[in-house]
C-alpha cells in the first residue's frame, strides 16, 4: 500500500463513469478506467455491482483495447464498444492496429461476448428501447454512404489512394480535438438479436444528411423503439445559431422539428409512455443578456413544449424520467455543491435530494423508489451510492464498487467554504484546500486555481484534471473561487460576467483577499492557475496586478479578435461580445494581449497542438508576447494532446513541471527541470 498521496497514488485511483442498470433492477454496470499496464493511456473495462448483495463486484469484459458504453437489452443481455479484435475473424483485418470501437454483446447468462456490428468510423454511443429492444447507434459514416459495408468500401478506396485531404462545404470544420471529416456522426437503429446467438438486424439509417448538426448531440429513443428523438445544431445563419429536437419514425426514416427554432435544445430523455421528451433548453444569449437553461418537456406528436421547472433559477442538466413518469431527476450546481434534484411533472416543484458532495450518472430503478449515482467530495473520489427517489436533503448510502477496494491513502487537505466581498458588495464564494498541518505558526503558500468553462463551478467533488489534494501533498492550500460567470449562484450571477469577463477579475480578487486573511495562509508566498477561460482570467491577472509571485496559464486566451476566427465555433461567441465585423470593440477592450506591456511575473504557458477550442495560436502569440516584452517565461508544449491533458505519462509531466516552476517562484527553490523534458 502506498503510504503517501502523490501523482503515482493519484493516478492509480479507479474512475468510475457510464452507469447503467438492468432492467428488472437487480445490476448496476459502469465503465471503470484506471491506467494501461504500459502506463500511456487510461484502460476501460465493464463492471457490475449485484445490487441484491449476494456477490461482490465482478469484472465483466477484459482485453488491451478496453470497454466502454454498457447497456441493457431488455433480457438482460449486456450491450458494449471496443476496438478490440474478432476473435471469429478468419485474417486479421489490415486496419486492426487502429480499429474504431465496434458493438459488441455479452450475454445475460455471462458466455462469451461477440461482435455484432463493426463499422470503420466507430460506434460512439448506444440507445436501447427499454420496452422493444431496439437499438440506436451513433456511427460515424462518410456522407453519401448508406450502410456499413458502403462505409467500409470508401475507407479501402481513399486508404489504397494514399488520400487523407478533406474538403469542406460549410462551417464548422473541426471541434474540440479533430476535424469534422472525413465521416459525419448519423444514427443508426436496428433490432436486438432474438436469441444469444442471432445477429443483429439489418441497421437502417436515420440521419443520412445531416452533415455536421449532429455532431457531440444527443439522442435517445422511445420505450416501444418506434421514434427516435435527435438533437441537430443549425449552422445556416452564424449569427443566430441554435439547435432543434427531431422526432425520427424508425421504420420510415421520416423526421420532423418538434421544437420550434427559437433555442438550444439538447440532452433528450424520452419518457416511460413515448409520448413526451424532456430535454435542456438554452435561451439564445446576446451582449446584454446572458443565456439561461431551463428542463422542458416537449409533447412529441404536436411540438407543444413547457417548462418542468418554471421558477427553479439554477443551471439544470442531466434529465432522468422516473419509472412511472411521475418525475424528472436532474443535476444542478447549487453553492458550491452538486446537487440533485427531483421534479414533479403535474406541478412544476423542485425538491432537493440530496445536497452536499457531487452527483453525477444518475440513474432511476424500474421500482420508481431508488435512484443510483456517483457521489464524490473533495476528499474522495466518486463512488457508487443509492438514495431514495422521494427523499430529500438526504445522506445517500454508500455501495461496495470497484472504488471500494483501492488503495485509498488519506487525502492531505481539509476542504473548507470561504466567501469575499467583491467592490459592489456581492458575496463571492469558494473553496479552500489546506494541508492538515498547516496554522497560524506554520502558513502555507497559496494557489489560486480559476476554473474554465467559463459556464461552470468549482463543487465539493473529485477533480481528476486540477486535483487540489496533489498540491495540498506538496505543502501548498489550494483557493478555488467562483467568481461572476459561476453555476450554482442563480442567473444574475451567471449575468455578471456575461460579455464582461474583464469584471471577474475584481471577483476572483476578493476571494483571494479573504483567503490570504486567514492566519494559516502565507500571504506573501501566492500564484495563480487556470485553464482555458480560467487560463484567459489568470494572463488577466499577469497584466493587472504584481501580487502573485507565478502565474500558470492552460490552453488559454490571449486575443479574442483572433480568436474568433480560428476557434472551432468562433460564431458561437458572437452571441457574447457581439459582431466581430461590424464592431470589434468588445474583443479588444478585453484581451489580455492589451496588457502585455504590464506584465511582470513569471509566466507557464501549457498548451496542447491537438486543440481547437482554444487554438496552439493563442499560446503561440502569447509565448512570442511574453518573449518579446523579457517576461520571464517557460512553454509546455505537447504535441499529441488537446484541451485536456489525457495520457497518464503527459499528466506526470504536467504536474512535475507545474510543482517545479512553483517551487522556484514561490517557495524560492533551485529550478529542476523534468527528467524526460
Amino acid at each position: 500500500m502506498s503510504e503517501t498521496f502523490d501523482f503515482e497514488h493519484f493516478v492509480r485511483l479507479p474512475r468510475l463513469s457510464g452507469l447503467s442498470i438492468s432492467p428488472h433492477g437487480d445490476r448496476l454496470i459502469m465503465t471503470v478506467s484506471k491506467p494501461h499496464v504500459d502506463g500511456k493511456k487510461m484502460a476501460s473495462a465493464l463492471w457490475e455491482i449485484d445490487l441484491a448483495g449476494d456477490r461482490p463486484p465482478r469484472r465483466l469484459t477484459r482485453s488491451a483495447a478496453g470497454e466502454s458504453s454498457g447497456a441493457f437489452l431488455p433480457d438482460g443481455s449486456v450491450l458494449f464498444t471496443s476496438a478490440r479484435p474478432d476473435p471469429e475473424a478468419i485474417r486479421p483485418d489490415e486496419e486492426d492496429s487502429d480499429a474504431a470501437p465496434g458493438l459488441w454483446l455479452l450475454p445475460a447468462d455471462g458466455g462469451e461476448a461477440r461482435l455484432l456490428l463493426a463499422p470503420k468510423g466507430g460506434v460512439e454511443a448506444i440507445r436501447v428501447a427499454r420496452r422493444s429492444g431496439t437499438v440506436a447507434l451513433a456511427v460515424n459514416l462518410f456522407p453519401g454512404t448508406s450502410d456499413v459495408a458502403a462505409d467500409a468500401e470508401r475507407a479501402k478506396a481513399r486508404r489504397e489512394a494514399g488520400v487523407d485531404a478533406l474538403l469542406f462545404e460549410s462551417y464548422p470544420i473541426r471541434h474540440w480535438d479533430h476535424y469534422l471529416g472525413p465521416r459525419e456522426k448519423r444514427v443508426l437503429a436496428a433490432e436486438a438479436p432474438a436469441g444469444p446467438a442471432d445477429p443483429l438486424g439489418p441497421p437502417r439509417d436515420l440521419l443520412p444528411d445531416v452533415g455536421t448538426r449532429f455532431e457531440e448531440m444527443g439522442y435517445d429513443i422511445t420505450p416501444d423503439g418506434a421514434t427516435v428523438v435527435a438533437s441537430l445544431a443549425s449552422f445556416d445563419d452564424l449569427t443566430d445559431l441554435g439547435a432543434d429536437l427531431f422526432a425520427i419514425d424508425v421504420a420510415s426514416g421520416r423526421r420532423r422539428a418538434i421544437t420550434p427554432g427559437d433555442a438550444w435544445y439538447d440532452a433528450p430523455a424520452c419518457a416511460p409512455d413515448g409520448g413526451t421528451v424532456a430535454c435542456i433548453r438554452v435561451s439564445k444569449g446576446s451582449p446584454e443578456q446572458a443565456e439561461c437553461a431551463a428542463l422542458w418537456e416537449v409533447e412529441i406528436s404536436t411540438g407543444m413544449g413547457r417548462a418542468l421547472a418554471p421558477t427553479f433559477d439554477l443551471w439544470p442538466t442531466s434529465p432522468v424520467w422516473a419509472a412511472d413518469g411521475s418525475a424528472v431527476y436532474f443535476l444542478a450546481d447549487r453553492d458550491g455543491r452538486g446537487a440533485a434534484f427531483r421534479a414533479d411533472v403535474a406541478t412544476g416543484n423542485v425538491t432537493c435530494l440530496v445536497s452536499e458532495g457531487t452527483l453525477g450518472e444518475l440513474v432511476a430503478a424500474p421500482d420508481g423508489d431508488t435512484l443510483y449515482a456517483l457521489r464524490s467530495t473533495l476528499r474522495t473520489t466518486p463512488e457508487v451510492v443509492r438514495l431514495a427517489a422521494g427523499g430529500e436533503d438526504q445522506t445517500p448510502a454508500l455501495i461496495a464498487s470497484p472504488a471500494s477496494d483501492a488503495d485509498h491513502v488519506g487525502a492531505p487537505g481539509v476542504a473548507t467554504r470561504i466567501e469575499g466581498r467583491a467592490p459592489d458588495g456581492t458575496p463571492v464564494g469558494g473553496w479552500l484546500v489546506v494541508p492538515r498541518e498547516a496554522s497560524a505558526d506554520a502558513p502555507v503558500p497559496l494557489l489560486v486555481l480559476v476554473h474554465g468553462g467559463p459556464l461552470g463551478s468549482w463543487t465539493d467533488g473529485w477533480h481528476w484534471r486540477w486535483n487540489p489534494q496533489l498540491f495540498a501533498a506538496r505543502g501548498y492550500a489550494a483557493l478555488m473561487p467562483d467568481p461572476g460567470f459561476s453555476t450554482g449562484y442563480g442567473r444574475e450571477f451567471i449575468q455578471r460576467g456575461w460579455g464582461r469577463w474583464d469584471r471577474v477579475y475584481d471577483d476572483v480578487i476578493a476571494v483571494v483577499d479573504a483567503a490570504t486573511a486567514r492566519p494559516e495562509i502565507d500571504a506573501g508566498r501566492t500564484a495563480l492557475l487556470g485553464g482555458s477561460f480560467g487560463g484567459y482570467m489568470a494572463n488577466w491577472v499577469a497584466g493587472h496586478t504584481d501580487r502573485f509571485r507565478a502565474i500558470v496559464t492552460h490552453a488559454s486566451l490571449w486575443e479574442l479578435r483572433g480568436f474568433h476566427g480560428t476557434t472551432d465555433t468562433g460564431a458561437w461567441w458572437e452571441a457574447e461580445f457581439g459582431n466581430p465585423y461590424r464592431d470589434p470593440g468588445r474583443y479588444l477592450e478585453q484581451s489580455p494581449s492589451a496588457h502585455v506591456a504590464e506584465i511582470r511575473t513569471p509566466m507557464l504557458v501549457i498548451h496542447g497542438e491537438r486543440d481547437h477550442r482554444v487554438p496552439i495560436s493563442e499560446a503561440l502569440r502569447l509565448w512570442t508576447d511574453l518573449q518579446r516584452h523579457g517576461v520571464p517565461s517557460k512553454f509546455l508544449y505537447y504535441p499529441d494532446e488537446n484541451h485536456w491533458i489525457l495520457k497518464p505519462q503527459n499528466a506526470r509531466l504536467w504536474y512535475g513541471t507545474v510543482l517545479a516552476f512553483l517551487d522556484k517562484h514561490v517557495l524560492d527553490r533551485p529550478w529542476e527541470r523534468p527528467a524526460l523534458l
